[in-house]
């Protein structure tokens, strides 16, 4: 187990499914169906994987952004509704669950929202947690139709997801931006399926509030984040963010629930997350920079000051011929800094890990018997599959 399997870590920012009884829970995650059986036949929705193609090709920029067209006085938000929201997706997660009454089934657990970004082959993008554990998927399109989905690759350290459908008429894509150049304050609209199908492809509104964020998030801690004030619900986990071109620049993945603060929605860059789905596409995986060691995360700041340690990350194990084994680093060392950045969190070390690539080398600066040692690491691979 690497420092990115770490389960143990409780945030105050909500994404797991759950059942919801209140609205104070605004779990933009994979939205809990109440645990209510559906009479789903397995043989109607087999369980499939797919092998990843080659050559992807995404519109990615390819097509001019969307042209107002509208009534003089509309806002252009009704033309992105108009046009983006058809390539939005609900995607519903079903699990075998046990029942007090005999036998059980299929049931729904949870369900979120994805979009189509290859129309011609059927490809869909939402996030891991939207989909994992999942036995069955279920695709719901804008027509009304309900898909089978087959898993083509998912990622959880990236939380990021690719579905296909084999049925590809009539289906409509995405057109993708580049997030890099966003600015803050620039209006956008977060399409998505809160609640589930009842209130499938619900548009809101807000504004780019920041970029580069950072949260405490296994996943969504590998990427500095797009903060939005749009709002952002339950089921709305893997849906896009549109800029007012039509033009995806996000992917809708958290919300802070922290008591006291709204309007906080947290996106994964789409310029940042497209090697990560090119990846599952063409391999069916996506390959990661990893140091090769296992990391505690009961060493806490607090813990630390009180050893009179600085903070930092408790390396607990270290893969004999690993990464961070090959260039001296072992069990007991504290690491403290990747080339320069202070870090006191495994997600932390993963945001800094993931700014490079297997086979970069990098200074890793670590604590051990009272003194502090940099080393360069050249950085192993991890694989979203292991």
């Amino acid at each position: 187990m690497d420092y990115y399997n770490d389960d143990r870590y409780e945030s105050r920012y909500e994404r797991r499914p759950r059942i919801v009884s209140t609205v104070l829970l605004a779990v933009i995650s994979a939205l809990l169906g109440g645990l209510i059986a559906v009479a789903l036949v397995p043989s109607v929705y087999p369980r499939t994987t797919v092998e990843g193609g080659n050559n992807v090709i995404l519109n990615q920029g390819g097509s001019p952004p969307i042209t107002y067209q509208g009534e003089q006085g509309e806002s252009p938000v009704i033309n992105i509704a108009r046009t983006v929201g058809p390539a939005v997706v609900g995607v519903s997660n079903f699990q075998y669950m046990g029942s007090i009454f005999g036998s059980g089934g299929l049931t729904e657990v949870g369900s979120g929202s994805g979009f189509i970004i290859d129309a011609k082959n059927g490809y869909i993008v939402t996030n891991n947690h939207v989909i994992e554990g999942a036995q069955e998927i279920m695709i719901s399109l804008a027509d009304g139709r309900d898909i089978p989905g087959i898993l083509v690759g998912a990622d959880r350290r990236t939380d990021l997801a690719v579905i296909k459908i084999e049925d590809t008429s009539n289906l409509t894509e995405v057109q993708l931006g580049d997030s890099n150049n966003i600015k803050v304050g620039e209006p956008v609209v977060a399409i998505g399926n809160p609640g589930g199908r009842e209130f499938a492809r619900t548009v809101t509104t807000g504004v780019i509030s920041g970029t580069g964020r950072f949260l405490m998030l296994q996943g969504e801690a590998s990427f500095s984040l797009i903060q939005t004030d749009a709002t952002i619900n339950p089921g709305n986990s893997g849906g896009p963010l549109v800029n007012y071109s039509g033009q995806v620049i996000g992917i809708n993945s958290a919300k802070q629930v922290e008591t006291g603060f709204e309007g906080m929605g947290f996106a994964i860059p789409i310029s940042d997350a497209l090697p990560v789905i090119k990846q599952l596409i063409e391999k069916g995986y996506a390959s990661h920079p990893a140091l090769e060691v296992s990391i505690d995360d009961r060493y806490t700041p607090e813990y630390a000051s009180y050893k009179g340690w600085p903070a930092g990350c408790y390396v607990a194990r270290v893969i004999p011929n690993g990464a961070a084994a090959k260039a001296g680093i072992k069990a007991g060392d504290i690491i403290t800094a990747i080339n320069g950045v202070e870090i006191s969190h495994s997600l932390e070390l993963t945001h800094q890990l993931f700014k490079y690539k297997p086979g970069d080398t990098v200074d890793v600066t670590y604590f051990r018997a009272g003194e502090t040692h940099t080393v360069k690491v050249k950085l192993g691979e991890i694989r979203s599959d292991q």
